[in-house]
């Protein structure tokens, strides 16, 4: 037998095992890729946390990032289908994905932050340097793969966005097993060397594929680009728009959510996966030709959600868990309606690098607008209302009940412009209850359900309530909002103008008496309020430590600065050091006519800015008591729970000091984290559940640990009896450290006290 007619009997076997392979191959591919950038995702957004506070926007300016990076990796997809042959484009991005083997293992920066102002700015480039490269080239595996398969010869070539099911699989299934498996079994210094692995496994799938690819079409993708467009309609510009309008809202609208959660609970990846989790969940069920839900069944559900979440927005809504479910249902009803009209409008193989670069660009406007745009313009977190109505307007069927339905709208967002002005002016000074006011909203918000055949009217509606539900809270009751980097800050009057308040999230942090019971303004020195009244359990800690130290105090270091109220527990002669990472705070609370209790107290005492990790660090005196009472909303920052935060807190203590932790929060019991931790350094600990007793110290319940070397330095309060118990450590446990801690143990701990 000839040489030819050898070859030419092995070529229908070759392109056998292609059909075989090709496909499995491929999803695999896909799928690790997915799994290994959604994984990469929270674990350096969690390694990176500690610089930055803790703060919630950390992960807003990752998802940023990440969605920029996608577009960039797009863009190289598009780019080398475009531009390049098939062989020249895949050994291009096989150079790109080999190279990126020198960032990894990841890594911490170097540099540090800066200690105050540009923190984003300096986020975003601590990401590109660490991060960047490796995810670059994960981010252009999607598109690649799926346009190198299209064009490999295979039977299925001609729909490669089944292999989507694949990637979005891979990516919810890392979404999932981060907080629940990867986090509470890895430390981030073996999750970044499994990363190695894992990138080395991807990279030898990637050779695979393109191994399969030989004797598929050798054209360029410009080519093979104008044979399709003879059979097929082009794309138009119109299109293109529409794909980034019907991807930037769910992006702004998941940025948001998260944010959100992260304030309200922690900053940590199983608040910050689930949100992203359902996110994805509605690509894998929204590609695909029949709708998971029916355009009424979407409609009246995307309605009756956008009606409730507004309402909480406005306030009166206390449950954590009620808001967070109705959040997270609105974001996933939402996503799945604009994630279907995308999938219908998807054009052909042929441009299917196109299709996912504008659906890139969008999901980047959409996040750049919720995380970096919006916290500059607006004093309050009014992108939310904005999104929850800028995504009703992509309902399905909102405006394909009548003509004119545009021009309707327009009409009627005018008209509740005017109507909410006339409102303003009838309704000034007077004293609105949040509940009432929610109930207004929640009125406002209901016609979207009954309005479906007239859709100007259910988006104007919608749009009324958006905007009582972001402006009464400041014109009714002059409530004054502050943004930064780490959050919204609010100065409100409170209990009748005989308090004030500043918040910040959801949660009080400062509370000043302005007036007595009789209506006569307070004079005098400002007395300790909220959770540091002095028969409170901080209160009693720094009394307990006084008198440990025969009368007077030397030093106090306190993290975390809120309206300055503990400088208020200072006596003559007594120093106190505040360490604080928002400037905006030492600003609010260093202005004596908001907040007096620094200028009253302690006009001279310190404050030192940027994280307390890095600042207390170079303190030289020890203290008597160091207080960590650092919150952002409801959220404890963890890396001041750790294992090497407790260290360092030790390290410069007096020796017979005490540690002093506010541990309150609504949703995590850490007590026996902060137990186990104290029981690893050789520590004891105390701890005492206070209760609200609003007099007119408006004394506020409160968690607290204290922690001492030995139990006689914590005085008369380590007796038996008394209301301060002693914790007693599960061994069991792991310990928290920086390169471990996970949410989900204090969660379930939680949920037992109850």
């Amino acid at each position: 037998m000839s040489t030819s007619n050898i070859i030419s009997a092995q070529e229908p076997l070759r392109l056998r095992l292609r059909e075989r392979v090709a496909l499995p191959a491929f999803a695999g591919a896909l799928l690790l890729s997915a799994f290994l950038l959604f994984s990469v995702q929270p674990m350096f957004a969690k390694m990176i946390l500690p610089s930055l506070g803790g703060s919630p926007a950390v992960w807003s300016v990752a998802m940023v990032f990440f969605q920029f990076m996608l577009l960039l990796g797009y863009l190289w997809a598009h780019a080398l289908t475009r531009l390049l042959p098939l062989w020249g484009a895949a050994l291009a991005h096989l150079g790109v994905t080999l190279g990126a083997f020198a960032a990894l293992p990841l890594g911490w920066p170097d540099a540090p932050p800066p200690a105050q102002g540009a923190h984003a700015l300096w986020l975003v480039g601590a990401f590109a340097a660490s991060v960047g490269p490796p995810f670059f080239a994960l981010a252009g595996n999607g598109p690649l793969l799926q346009a190198w398969f299209a064009r490999s010869g295979h039977p299925a070539a001609g729909d490669p966005y089944l292999l989507y099911a694949a990637s979005n699989a891979g990516s919810f299934a890392a979404l999932l097993a981060y907080p629940f498996v990867i986090e509470p079994v890895l430390g981030l210094r073996a999750q970044s060397l499994a990363c190695v692995g894992g990138y080395a496994a991807l990279s030898l799938a990637l050779i695979l594929c393109v191994a399969l690819l030989y004797g598929a079409s050798q054209g360029d993708g410009a080519s093979a680009a104008r044979q399709d467009a003879g059979a097929r309609p082009r794309v138009v510009w119109r299109d293109r728009l529409v794909w980034v309008g019907l991807s930037s809202v769910p992006s702004g609208l998941l940025v948001a959510v998260t944010a959100h959660l992260s304030t309200d609970v922690a900053a940590a990846p199983l608040l910050w996966t689930a949100p992203l989790a359902l996110f994805l969940l509605t690509f894998i069920l929204a590609f695909r030709d029949r709708p998971p839900l029916s355009a009424r069944v979407q409609f009246l559900a995307q309605g009756f959600l956008t009606a409730l979440a507004l309402s909480f927005c406005a306030g009166g809504v206390r449950s954590v868990s009620l808001q967070l479910a109705v959040h997270l249902l609105l974001l996933f009803v939402a996503c799945l309606a604009m994630h279907h009209a995308l999938y219908k409008r998807r054009p052909p193989a042929a441009a299917l690098t196109d299709f996912y670069l504008c659906m890139s660009f969008g999901g980047a406007l959409g996040g750049l607008f919720a995380a970096l745009i919006a916290p500059a313009v607006f004093s309050d977190v009014h992108e939310y209302p904005i999104l929850i109505v800028a995504a009703l307007a992509w309902a399905p069927g909102l405006f394909a009940a009548r003509k004119g339905g545009l021009r309707t709208a327009v009409t009627f967002l005018v008209f509740d412009c005017v109507t909410l002005m006339a409102i303003y002016a009838l309704t000034r000074g007077v004293a609105l209850s949040d509940g009432l006011r929610a109930a207004v909203v929640a009125g406002l918000a209901a016609p979207i359900l009954i309005l479906r055949q007239r859709p100007g009217l259910a988006l104007g509606f919608a749009a009324l309530a958006a905007l009582v539900a972001v402006s009464t809270s400041s014109l009714l009751y002059g409530k004054q909002s502050h943004r930064s980097f780490f959050g919204v800050h609010k100065i409100a009057d409170w209990d009748g103008g005989r308090a004030r308040v500043l918040m910040h999230g959801t949660t009080i942090h400062g509370i000043l008496r302005l007036r007595n019971e009789d209506g006569t303004p307070v004079a005098g020195r400002p007395r300790p309020t909220g959770y540091y009244t002095f028969d409170g359990p901080i209160g009693e800690a720094i009394r307990s430590a006084r008198l440990r130290a025969g009368g007077r105090l030397d030093h106090v270091a306190a993290i975390g600065l809120g309206a300055g109220t503990l400088a208020c527990h200072m006596r003559d002669g007594e120093a106190i050091a505040f360490y604080e990472i928002d400037s905006l705070v030492v600003d609010l609370a260093r202005e004596s006519a908001r907040f007096p209790f620094l200028s009253a107290c302690a006009p001279q005492a310190p404050i030192v800015l940027g994280d307390a990790r890095l600042t207390l660090a170079g303190q030289a005196a020890r203290s008597d008591v160091i207080v960590v009472d650092a919150f952002s909303s409801d959220a404890i920052p963890t890396h001041l729970l750790t294992r090497e935060a407790v260290a360092l807190y030790l390290s410069k203590l007096a020796p017979a000091g005490v540690i002093v932790l506010h541990v309150s929060n609504r949703t995590l019991d850490l007590s026996p984290t902060v137990a186990r931790v104290a029981a690893d350094l050789g520590l004891v600990a105390f701890h005492r559940l206070d209760s609200t007793t609003m007099g007119e110290d408006y004394h506020a319940g409160s968690r607290v640990i204290a922690l001492t070397r030995q139990p006689a330095d914590f005085g008369a309060l380590a007796l038996e009896g008394g209301q301060w118990l002693r914790l007693e450590p599960d061994l069991s446990r792991r310990v928290w450290s920086d390169d471990y801690s996970t949410i989900l143990v204090p969660a379930l701990d939680m949920r037992r006290s109850r």
